[in-house]
């Protein structure tokens, strides 16, 4: 059977192709990790193989070394410099671009030898006292620059950075057991069936198909482990391809990990970076969409003001999760969303198509997550269902779960928790009633109460009479 991250250790040149086969006999019969195997028939060293899947990016220290051309870096720094009235420091250059203050210094000794710009004054003796002015040569390229691309920011990474990025950060090789299942949903009421289950899918780090009833924790689960995958990753704030930009980090979805670095800027070669700034140290990304979702958000978009791209939404998702809630809710035909995924789901692998018409591959890296109240017969196929890895069904609460999350809320509320109120709920407007035991009940009968006392002005309680209240509320008769 094929091994990803074994054939991607293959490809790197650390093991061989007899190696791989040999560790993995000896997986199949001892049940351990990979990375245990290779380590304990001494192929590669503990710290190998740590380093291998957590790569941190390394510091350009030249323009060479960004893996860009000496043009597009120059365009870059002349339009951040014209943007600001067309005077710049070095410093105020590397802030901006995202680059080490020694290749901005090598870039500025370029764009004054072009005479695109000169030394306008100076404070001191050294080249971080000089402030720069665009020439009228140099405005002139800006200007010319700023017509192809409106994008000033962080200076990008090539795309054979990013995708290799991609495979070595893989969101299959992180390592999570029962004890980190158990932890991480330790504030839910789940059973031990369906625990037994969620382990292994979320350690597979593929696909998943959540099915069952409205309210009974599909998306909370799914959120809350993808929240808490241990481990980081590299993210470059921007990616070149061809020519053009594509904006990926997004603070909105990305969660920055703050890194210790030198106080001060270092103003030489020496210069304290912990890696290559631009890149941006995040935990693993949770992205959800709902019924919002459309096919063009699948797609990268194009700005024709701008003339420069943001990354589709799943993209933003490499290395962590997708979330896909409310899955056959979208304004488009489920199918039509399921035909996006099949080859990305299959094979590993998406291709964005740029505005020109040019396509490129990167690794499609995340736990895809489907979340759905509807029949899954109504959504999907057999071939579909094929293609996702793990299917778990989420069913409504027994009593007894539907008691213990009913405490918990009471005890979150700072409300004193009556075993009679309780049993006068169940039997009153569950069982008598024939309605399911919905695990998001008890919270939002409980929001109730809590609404009720603050509007009287009084400490909440929990009793029949305040069950009465809340149901009458909450309940819907029809």
């Amino acid at each position: 059977m094929a091994n990803p991250i074994g054939e991607l250790l293959v490809r790197e040149g650390l093991i061989s192709t007899a190696q791989l086969a040999q560790a993995l006999a000896c997986q199949k019969q001892d049940s351990g990790r990979l990375g245990d195997v290779l380590v304990s028939l001494g192929f590669l060293t503990a710290n190998q193989y740590s380093q291998f899947f957590q790569p941190v990016p390394q510091v350009p220290l030249k323009v060479a070394n960004t893996g860009l051309n000496e043009a597009f870096l120059t365009d870059l720094l002349l339009k951040a410099a014209y943007l600001e009235a067309g005077t710049f420091s070095l410093q105020q250059i590397s802030d901006t671009l995202s680059l080490p203050f020694s290749v901005v210094d090598e870039l500025a000794e370029l764009v004054t030898a072009d005479q695109l710009a000169a030394i306008r004054s100076a404070t001191g003796y050294g080249r971080a006292s000089q402030v720069f002015e665009l020439t009228k040569r140099g405005r002139e390229r800006a200007e010319a620059a700023l017509d192809t691309s409106r994008y000033v920011g962080a200076a990008p990474v090539p795309l054979q950075d990013y995708t290799r990025a991609l495979a070595r950060q893989c969101v299959r090789q992180v390592e999570v057991d029962d004890e980190w299942i158990r932890h991480s949903l330790k504030h839910m009421v789940i059973g031990k069936k369906m625990l037994n289950q969620l382990g292994p899918a979320f350690g597979s780090g593929r696909s998943i198909f959540f099915y069952g009833p409205p309210g009974t924790g599909k998306t909370s689960i799914a959120e809350i482990l993808g929240r808490a995958l241990p481990g980081h990753i590299y993210l470059p704030q921007a990616i070149e391809v061809s020519g053009q930009v594509i904006r990926l980090f997004d603070p909105a979805i990305h969660v920055g990990v703050t890194d210790e670095t030198a106080e001060g800027h270092q103003l030489d070669l020496r210069m304290n970076l912990k890696h290559d700034p631009r890149w941006k140290k995040c935990r693993r990304p949770v992205v959800m969409v709902g019924g919002e979702l459309t096919l063009d958000m699948l797609d990268l978009r194009y700005d024709a003001g701008s003339k420069f791209y943001e990354a589709p939404i799943h993209m933003k998702a490499g290395n962590g999760v997708f979330i896909l809630d409310d899955f056959g809710r979208q304004q488009v035909e489920p199918r039509q969303l399921l035909n996006r995924w099949i080859i990305p789901l299959e094979r590993g692998t998406d291709f964005p198509t740029l505005h020109t018409g040019l396509k490129f591959e990167v690794p499609f890296d995340q736990i895809t997550v489907f979340c759905t109240n509807m029949r899954p017969a109504d959504l999907v196929d057999e071939a579909f269902l094929r293609r996702i890895r793990h299917k778990i069904q989420v069913p409504y609460q027994t009593e007894d779960e539907f008691k213990e999350i009913l405490r918990r809320v009471c005890g979150a509320q700072g409300i004193a928790y009556d075993a009679a109120a309780a049993e006068y709920l169940l039997d009153n407007y569950y069982r008598k009633a024939g309605r399911p035991l919905t695990g998001s009940h008890p919270r939002d009968l409980m929001e109730h109460v809590v609404d009720r006392a603050r509007f009287m002005k009084r400490h909440p309680e929990f009793t029949t009479e305040t069950v009465d209240l809340a149901a009458a509320s909450y309940f819907v008769t029809m």
